[in-house]
């Protein structure tokens, strides 16, 4: 299912023919004179493992190999004259890096935006500022932090660390699973900040996904955000490790505080890169990079894109990916569109051939989707679908992550397992027939995921 699209003027390694400007509306994409070829995208790809079904991008995502090209010659400035890219090359290549994203999630101001290794790195930049909040005393010993139960475990391990250590006192949001309509999300999320305000709390802070990881919904992020107001949350971050590339990102419509994305799942970056936005305010001042430099104190960006000798290459190649995204129809929205429309498709299609359902309905999906598998499979527990995962990948070549729900009460031959499928532009129709033929294969040959243990 190839895509095909529109190419940015041409820049060198500095991107120093790009002049974007300041406006406030978010700019469309210049097309390319030629679309990009079924040939050409191939190729683009064809440093991937060969007879893979790889129906897994959302976990590590993808890079074409103009940008790894241009990553090379990143690297190599480097290395030639390491001076001369320090003093001369590499800020303004961050800069360029950042006005490109600045215009693509139609943020007010350059200054907005900063470019750090991953959206782990942007949480804990966000929650050592709030832990100060507390140390410092700006909030009570006992304010509560809200956060989704299917927050990514990395960002609970942050909360941890840094919130609860603190003296703030979290609250998960019990979403349900499978998910049926945004009103069931809503309410729970409603309900959650009531239990933050118990005993004359205040709920200081809001965590919350734009698509959970594990299981793959798409939350309806500016409802919550807009909750979050009504009720007097201080301080609004929204997680999108799947965000640029794969839902719809404006932080002008958004609403938050802060709000992260990887630049490398669904925007062809090289890993690792990921930009978080901090809505202009004269508490941007007080955040910081975790890791702490010779430009401290000169601002979250300048920090951020000096932490020591290492390897910027990746977040230097924004231009080129921009390039390379504008060589397809629509540009970035159009393969976000297609992506989500071939998800659905083959979701669809394998849940018929199991005889299970989706996991939610197909417009709280991304690029990723979620499929119910046969219950004769007996997926017991997190890590029997991990076996079941690993024994894929090894005896029938598919990559697919697989997640544990447990049985509710009473129900007769439950679906307990769900694979999560992406869809990339290098993904084809045979990769998800492939897989639906080895979970059929499995269920007529009566395997069970006993077998594994």
């Amino acid at each position: 299912m190839s895509s095909c699209h529109h190419n940015h003027h041409n820049m060198d390694i500095n991107g120093c023919d790009a002049k974007i400007s300041d406006t406030h509306l978010p700019k469309k994409p210049k097309l390319s004179p030629t679309l990009i070829s079924d040939t050409e995208l191939e190729s683009e790809f064809s440093h991937h493992v060969q007879n893979i079904a790889r129906i897994n991008n959302g976990s590590f995502g993808c890079c074409p190999k103009s940008v790894m090209s241009a990553q090379q010659k990143w690297q190599l400035e480097f290395l030639k004259q390491p001076d001369d890219f320090y003093f001369n090359g590499l800020k303004e290549g961050i800069l360029q890096s950042r006005l490109v994203i600045k215009d693509l999630v139609n943020a007010d101001h350059v200054d907005e935006i900063s470019i750090v290794d991953n959206a782990t790195t942007a949480a804990a930049i966000v929650l050592q500022s709030v832990a100060w909040d507390f140390i410092q005393g700006k909030f009570n010993k006992g304010d509560a932090a809200v956060m989704l139960h299917y927050a990514y475990g990395s960002v609970k391990k942050s909360v941890e660390a840094y919130v609860t250590r603190a003296g703030g006192y979290v609250i998960e949001v019990e979403l349900p699973f499978p998910v049926n309509s945004v009103s069931e999300i809503i309410s729970e999320f409603r309900r959650a900040l009531e239990r933050g305000k118990v005993n004359g709390r205040k709920v200081r802070l809001a965590v919350i996904d734009h698509v959970t990881s594990m299981p793959s919904v798409v939350i309806p992020v500016k409802e919550l955000v807009k909750i979050c107001r009504e009720e007097g949350v201080d301080k609004v971050f929204v997680d999108a490790a799947h965000g640029i590339g794969c839902v719809d990102v404006d932080m002008k419509e958004i609403g938050a505080d802060f709000y992260t994305s990887n630049l490398h799942k669904w925007f062809f970056c090289p890993p690792a890169a990921a930009f978080l936005y901090c809505r202009k305010s004269s508490e941007i001042d007080d955040l910081h990079h975790p890791v702490v430099s010779h430009e401290y104190g000169n601002g979250l960006a300048i920090e951020s894109a000096w932490i020591g000798t290492r390897d910027y290459s990746a977040q230097l190649v924004v231009p080129k990916v921009l390039e390379f995204v504008n060589r397809f129809e629509g540009g970035i929205e159009g393969i976000k569109k297609r992506n989500h429309e071939a998800v659905v498709e083959m979701g669809e299609m394998l849940a018929k051939a199991w005889g299970t359902h989706l996991g939610s309905p197909p417009e709280m999906c991304s690029s990723m989707i979620m499929v119910g598998l046969p219950a004769s499979l007996g997926i017991s527990s997190d890590s029997v679908a991990l076996k079941l995962r690993t024994h894929l990948r090894n005896n029938f070549s598919v990559e697919v992550p697989i997640y544990y729900r447990a049985p509710g009460d009473g129900v007769v031959n439950p679906v307990t397992g769900y694979a999560r499928i992406s869809h990339q532009v290098y993904n084809k129709p045979d990769d998800y027939y492939r897989f639906r033929d080895a979970i059929n294969q499995l269920v007529n040959d009566k395997f069970t995921c006993e077998l594994l243990s």
